[in-house]
């Protein structure tokens, strides 16, 4: 149909007659009816919102939807507490008791917590609206994370010790450096003294025993030479020893060091031979003990009763067991 139709009175006949109407009235009264569901639908949701203090549905669900998610995350930060409650647990039994049995220094705590600092590396969250929460419970979960994995490492650690542990009588310091049978003397303890040189009190940090030039000076545990140093003050001619479980002893004023950098010595291996070098005031050898970077009084660890027989036995299989020649034994070139 080209138009339609309606019908419209007409004063005159009394009559009503067919009318069509024009297509401009049909659109105006559609735009019309268009313009007014517009206008009440704006009116009932503001009604709806500012008058009567409702929410729309989907804000409804949405409120309902984020506070199920908090919800969630309190109860898995409940879960964190928990589980780094444990964890402090683990760590704390694993620096005073398991490390601390085969003289392992404590895991460095920086190192529990490293690689966190610097770049702001959850910007990301912030730049996409993340709560203050779930950043919180992201950045837990990252630091459980990190801790967790140098506990491991650190149990790794123990257990390849542990193994070992069965070495540990035999590295462990315990007796003199001195073979019995030769003449020697305790000149002077571990503690505080008055300096011999400069004649203050100071901290003496091993023992002193007055011997002859050129006695022999003996590996006190199995180790290996960690450190030789020649200095014209102080230690002197000195040689250190890691014998590992935490354990490290130091024999100064050497004549000679008969011994090199990263060789294994057992108990009873000849190191070298007592002198005068460095800081001395006479012949003399300067022994200290260390159990973790700690000085301790060698007195503790030394075998006072071992007699010259069974020392001697002692450094004869020394030597059976590295198989190296003592310069004593060496033949003697012929001039």
């Amino acid at each position: 149909m080209a138009g339609k139709f309606g019908y419209k009175l007409n004063p005159e006949t009394l009559l009503y007659e067919m009318e069509k109407a024009s297509a401009k009235s049909r659109i105006l009264r559609s735009l019309l009816f268009l313009v007014w569901s517009v206008v009440i639908a704006v009116a009932v949701w503001w009604f709806y919102i500012a008058v009567l203090g409702m929410e729309l549905p989907k804000t409804i669900f949405l409120r309902k939807q984020n506070a199920d998610w908090t919800s969630r995350l309190e109860q898995m930060n409940k879960r964190l507490d928990a589980a780094e409650q444990t964890l402090a647990g683990i760590a704390g039994r694993d620096d005073g008791i398991y490390r601390n049995i085969f003289g392992m220094n404590p895991v460095d705590p920086e190192r529990r917590y490293s690689g966190f600092g610097g770049v702001n590396r959850y910007s990301y969250l912030e730049e996409e609206g993340a709560s203050p929460l779930l950043r919180n419970t992201v950045l837990r979960l990252d630091y459980l994370t990190k801790e967790a994995y140098v506990q491991s490492l650190s149990f790794d650690d123990v257990g390849a010790i542990s193994k070992r542990a069965g070495d540990m009588a035999s590295c462990i310091p315990v007796i003199i450096p001195l073979n019995p049978g030769s003449r020697f003397r305790l000149s002077s303890p571990f503690g505080y003294r008055s300096d011999p040189v400069y004649g203050r009190t100071a901290f003496h940090a091993g023992m002193d025993f007055a011997t002859d030039i050129g006695n022999k000076v003996y590996c006190t545990g199995d180790g290996v030479v960690e450190k030789i140093s020649n200095e014209i003050r102080g230690y002197g001619n000195c040689i250190v020893i890691n014998h590992g479980f935490g354990y490290k002893t130091r024999y100064a004023h050497l004549k000679s060091v008969l011994v090199g950098e990263g060789q294994k010595v057992s108990r009873g291996t000849l190191i070298g031979e007592a002198g005068r070098t460095g800081k001395a005031t006479g012949p003399h050898l300067h022994y200290e003990v260390l159990y973790r970077d700690n000085h301790i009084n060698p007195i503790n660890y030394v075998d006072l009763d071992m007699d010259a027989t069974e020392y001697e036995s002692m450094v004869k299989q020394a030597e059976e067991k590295s198989g190296v020649i003592p310069p004593s034994k060496l033949p003697k070139r012929s001039r």
